[in-house]
């Protein structure tokens, strides 16, 4: 698939067991427009309605910002889009493209300095820092490395829908083996980082009949190629059906949703995602 139009809708619903107020909302749901995909149309809508203010965040991706001051039982915020995605030309699985020695030269850097260390979800400890050189042992190519650690993390976690939640740490996901998209991609994170692979966390949709809700994979910095993006949920490099939002640290830098409110604790929320295929 070199490239495909897509449309998606997402819905997000708040429903509130007594009126809150006061809700404050960051909203991180536009695709990026970049070399890999292009974004024809996008709106963003919420009952009860808001204006919205947007603006780049410190990784650059889009965020609408809205208030709702007054005292509301349901919230819901909606997304449309159209997005064509065309992705750049991957590297061969084969290729060996620089020594993986070479990248300590990098570790000062200001461009990667961010996505080399230790974040909120993810850590570089050395019990992380073993598996990723047990994952390449023999190994001294960065792309190759990057690839060996893809397949480990495919291997070493089982998918388990609703066997971890937002704010689960690396550590818990490598303890229990189980997790979602969101834990392959920050354990990936934390291997690739501990062996000083420049590796940032993308939040996005993946196009399947499945896709109820948002997906999330890994960038990792490889040079002479720039950032290669690869999804260890599915053990393999991405195509033109997956559409990026933003990218960061980890999940905690994209948030589809996030925000403060005055009132109740008790709350559903419901999330539902569709995605088309246009001509």
């Amino acid at each position: 698939m070199n490239s495909a139009r897509w449309q998606i809708q997402h819905r997000t619903s708040y429903t509130y067991k007594i009126p809150v107020r006061d809700s404050f909302n960051d909203v991180r749901l536009e695709p990026l427009s970049n070399e890999g995909q292009t974004v024809e149309s996008f709106a963003l809508t919420t009952i009860p309605p808001a204006p919205f203010r947007n603006y780049r965040d410190f990784y650059f991706n889009r965020v609408h910002h809205f208030e709702i001051f007054s005292p509301h039982e349901n919230l819901v915020i909606e997304s449309k889009a159209v997005v064509l995605a065309h992705p750049t030309q991957l590297l061969p699985k084969e290729a060996t493209v620089a020594p993986l020695a070479t990248l300590a030269d990098f570790a000062t850097s200001s461009e990667y300095v961010d996505y080399l260390g230790a974040s909120r979800f993810v850590d570089v400890d050395p019990a992380t820092w073993r598996l990723a050189v047990d994952a390449t042992v023999g190994i001294t190519d960065a792309w190759q490395a990057a690839l060996a650690l893809m397949r480990f993390v495919y291997g070493h976690v089982k998918y388990s829908s609703a066997s971890t939640h937002v704010h689960t740490h690396v550590r818990d996901v490598l303890a229990k083996r189980l997790g979602v998209c969101q834990d392959f991609a920050h354990v990936m994170l934390g291997l690739c980082r501990a062996l000083k692979i420049p590796a940032r966390y993308v939040s996005g949709y993946l196009a399947t009949e499945k896709a109820r809700a948002t997906h999330a994979w890994t960038e990792v910095w490889i040079p002479t190629a720039g950032w290669v993006a690869l999804d260890p949920t599915h053990n393999r490099p991405i195509d033109a059906s997956y559409i990026k939002i933003g990218a960061g640290r980890d999940y905690a830098d994209v948030p589809p949703v996030a925000g403060y409110y005055k009132g109740t604790l008790e709350r559903k929320l419901e999330v539902d995602v569709h995605i088309e295929r246009l001509p």
